[in-house]
């Protein structure tokens, strides 16, 4: 089984900024994308960022400019650094992951439990 688990989420002034992480745990033989979706109340789930294994990144056009998606393979972990936040960036922020756990299985996609980013003054 694999975990993952957000943080970094809360509460923030808009022009401020936040760092959210994301760490797997469990059974890992290796990750493929990483990425990280919001939703906003009464709205859909929305890709924000992702990142390739290799390092390719990509970004909803909303947030360019203002939000860096990292990873580091060797902690199973993902970042999102969050720099000029607005109020339209307030939503529940979910991580997701293509996990291989073993050598021979196939990836399977995992969600996190989300962490709620307010941005408001």
């Amino acid at each position: 089984q694999v975990q993952l688990v957000e943080s970094g989420g809360g509460l923030v002034q808009p022009g401020g900024s936040l760092r959210l992480s994301c760490a797997a745990s469990g059974s890992i033989f290796s990750i493929n994308s990483m990425g990280w979706y919001r939703q906003a109340p009464g709205k859909q789930r929305e890709l924000v960022a992702g990142i390739s294994s290799g390092g390719r990144t990509n970004y909803v056009n909303s947030v360019k400019g203002r939000f860096t998606i990292s990873r580091d393979n060797a902690k199973n972990t993902v970042y999102l650094q969050m720099n000029s936040l607005k109020p339209e960036d307030t939503a529940v922020y979910y991580c997701n992951a293509d996990v291989r756990p073993t050598n021979w299985g196939a990836f399977t996609n995992y969600w996190g439990q989300g962490t709620q980013v307010t941005v408001s003054s």
